[in-house]
Parts: structure tokens; C-alpha cells; sequence
């Protein structure tokens, strides 16, 4: 997750109003699905039948015709389902997140196949207190992505919530190396648990972006320990730190929205709708 939030968040948080929009998010995931709805579209518009002599010529004509007809429609709606991702990155990073998570769902009514790559949704949710969709939606995101320690730990925090840290830790879901030291760590803290003052000497100091990851991932453990206090600390100096005030990385929004839901005070934090 982490990996594509910053560079995404340049993307597509740009103004919907431009002529030609930015790339989606997960781009690459989006244009191989997009090639394997088209070939699908045509096979499935041309049909199988063998028709004989003049009826097979009108025959494939019209299934030419059907097909570029199915194309067309499955590019247009994949491409408005792009634009209310956007808006609804937009809306989040101002703090509106009950109007992000309308156009995330605009999103899947257009295009469900996104939902296993809408994990922005899922963060959405965690806000609004839908931790029974939020879980599900990042248990969707890790049956495609199966290497995401992001994802998992997000579907924890929503079943602690749900739960309790005990039980969501019973239905804990595995996933493979990252290939990031704080998020190996910050996965190890949620899956194992231990202390959290190791996670921030081992990594913690490494770089901007390691500080702020590793303090806003202890925070959110404390936060599903139940202590607040700890939890504020943490996440409170993830907000304030370089990274946190200054990339752009859609988590750090994400911080500050955080804050704004708990009503702490730092600056930087966000005027929040739920």
C-alpha cells in the first residue's frame, strides 16, 4: 500500500477537470484488466456459432459492430470509475471522509472489479466506524495481493475493533515478506506483539519516511490496545515530523485525518465529517 500511496497520491489528486486525467490507481493492475475485458468483450460478442456462406459475413459484422459497442462501454465506465477513485481521494485528503467512501462506491458500481485494489475504501470505512466492511474489503485486497503487510494489519484494526485485539489476533491474516524493514517490523508488532520502543530504535531512525511510518503504525497498535494515550503520542509526532507535514503520501493525509477524528491537537490535523 505504502509503496504506491505516495506516488499515486500526485496522480490522482489532481483536478478531475482535466482533459486528459492522470493515470488510476494500481496502473498496471488497471490496464491488464482493461486488455483482458476487451478480448472477453469481443470473444463474448462474437460468439462460437459457425455460420455458412452470405449469413456468416452479416453475422460477423454485427458481432464486429456488438463488440466495439461492449469495448466502448467498458472503457467508458472504467474510466468513470477512475475519476470517482479520484474524487474520492479528494474528498478524504480535505477531510471529508463520508464523501470519499459515496465515491469509492460510485467507483464499484461502475467497475466491481476494482474492489480486491480499493484499499483507500477500506481506510475510508476504518473513519466511519464500518469496521465489518473495512475488514472485508482489506480481506479482498490480500487474496490478490497477497505480499501487502499494510493491508493486513488494516483488517486487524478494523476486527480489533469489531472483536477485541484477542480474537481479531485468532483470525490474524498472513502475508509474505515485505520488502520494507518498518513495515516487517510494524507487521512482526501487530502479528506477534512485543515492544513497541523496538520498532522505532530498529527502524525508526533509518530516514524521514521510516520515522513517520513506524510512529504512525505504533500508534495505530496502541490505538487497538486501547491506549489512547500512547496512541496520541505517536501518531501525534507522525503528523508533526517532515514526512508527515511535508510528502504528500496519502497515509500521512491519512494521519492527519486521524487526528482530526480524535479531535488532538497538532498542527496540520484536519477539520474531519464522518
Amino acid at each position: 500500500m505504502a509503496l504506491l500511496s505516495s506516488s499515486i497520491s500526485s496522480l490522482l489528486l489532481q483536478s478531475s477537470s482535466s482533459s486528459s486525467p492522470s493515470p488510476s490507481f494500481r496502473q498496471v493492475c488497471d490496464l491488464r484488466f482493461t486488455r483482458r475485458s476487451i478480448v472477453s468483450g469481443v470473444a463474448a460478442a462474437a460468439g462460437t456459432v459457425a455460420w455458412p456462406g452470405s449469413i456468416a459475413a452479416v453475422a460477423s459484422s454485427s458481432s464486429v459492430a456488438l463488440a466495439g459497442r461492449v469495448m466502448a462501454a467498458n472503457v467508458g465506465d472504467r474510466q468513470a470509475a477512475i475519476l470517482a477513485t479520484r474524487r474520492g481521494m479528494q474528498l478524504f485528503s480535505k477531510g471529508d471522509v463520508r464523501g470519499s467512501v459515496v465515491e469509492f462506491d460510485k467507483a464499484l458500481e461502475l467497475d466491481p472489479q476494482q474492489k480486491p485494489y480499493l484499499w483507500q475504501r477500506g481506510l475510508s470505512l476504518y473513519y466511519l466506524r464500518r469496521f465489518e466492511e473495512g475488514a472485508k474489503q482489506f480481506r479482498d485486497d490480500v487474496a490478490v495481493n497477497p505480499n501487502d503487510t499494510e493491508e493486513s494489519i488494516w483488517c486487524f484494526l478494523c476486527e480489533a475493533q469489531l472483536y477485541g485485539p484477542d480474537k481479531a489476533h485468532q483470525n490474524f491474516l498472513q502475508v509474505g515478506p515485505d520488502s520494507r524493514p518498518v513495515m516487517r517490523k510494524a507487521y512482526e508488532l501487530f502479528r506477534d506483539g512485543g515492544d513497541t520502543k523496538e520498532v522505532l530504535l530498529a527502524v525508526g531512525a533509518r530516514d524521514a519516511h521510516d520515522f513517520f511510518y513506524s510512529h504512525l503504525y505504533v500508534g495505530l497498535f496502541h490505538e487497538a490496545q486501547n491506549n489512547t494515550t500512547a496512541a496520541r503520542e505517536a501518531i501525534t509526532t507522525a503528523v508533526a515530523s517532515p514526512y508527515g507535514a511535508r510528502s504528500g503520501d496519502y497515509m500521512a493525509t491519512l494521519a492527519k485525518v486521524h487526528c482530526g477524528c480524535r479531535e488532538w491537537q497538532v498542527p496540520g490535523a484536519l477539520s474531519v465529517t464522518v
